[in-house]
């Protein structure tokens, strides 16, 4: 039975979501301080994943979804109150696999465990799960093989689509620019150049790893470590 560990201050939340989730099947322990979750992970039996407000009362969410992460395996559903972007994006880049606001339903809920435990219990077999990348198409984010993450622009987040449906083939500079372009904006080689720098920077500074981005001088860019788009 998947063990569910709910971190949220609100008794009232706490206690419905771990009813529900119980019915559901899975097997729940609950925090309400971030003291209480940091005794649960060192006493408890450990979560395949954690549901974790941002708001507690002894803790920032987004600092101890960073410590979970250095010291975890496990996701994290972040469900807190706080839905704007600059949130969502600190969520992610602090760790968060999956970031919900607390008007969400008891099945929405679940159905982002659910979701979260099939994409990191078996994943499919592409090469070397070592060297293995993740696409994540619903949150924008390219997430590396140690489980580090970057949130990605519109732009960039087209242009790793393409890469990643050549399944390590050469995607030409023509296709690239074209698809890329938009009415009224003049996109050329030259801006697809700065595009592709920026985004290796970014990947590098955000996973400390290698950037699977390689130039194919004279024709194009292809990414060249297995890759899976969800």
């Amino acid at each position: 039975m998947m063990q569910i560990l709910i971190v949220e201050d609100e008794p009232r939340l706490r206690q419905d979501l771990g009813d529900y989730l119980e019915l559901s099947g899975f097997a729940v322990a609950t925090a309400g301080t971030a003291q209480a979750m940091r005794q649960a992970l060192t006493e408890g039996p450990a979560p395949a994943i954690i549901i974790l407000d941002v708001g507690l009362p002894d803790g920032n969410g987004f600092d101890l979804a960073t410590e979970i992460r250095a010291a975890h395996r496990c996701g994290i559903i972040m469900l807190t109150a706080f839905g704007d972007s600059d949130s969502r994006i600190r969520g992610f880049d602090s760790g968060a696999d999956i970031y919900l606001v607390k008007h969400s339903t008891l099945r929405e809920i679940e159905a982002a465990i659910r979701s979260l435990l099939r994409r990191t219990a078996n994943p499919p077999a592409l090469g070397n799960d070592a060297d293995r990348w993740i696409l994540d198409a619903s949150n924008w984010r390219l997430i590396a093989p140690n489980r580090q993450a970057l949130k990605l622009t519109a732009t960039e987040f087209a242009f790793l689509t393409l890469l990643c449906q050549q399944k390590g083939e050469v995607c030409r500079r023509e296709e690239l620019v074209e698809a890329l372009s938009r009415p009224r904006v003049q996109f050329d080689n030259r801006h697809l150049d700065a595009i592709v720098s920026r985004l290796r920077r970014k990947i590098e500074s955000a996973t400390q790893l290698p950037s699977a981005i390689k130039v194919v001088y004279g024709v194009g860019y292809t990414f060249t470590a297995p890759v899976m788009v969800e």
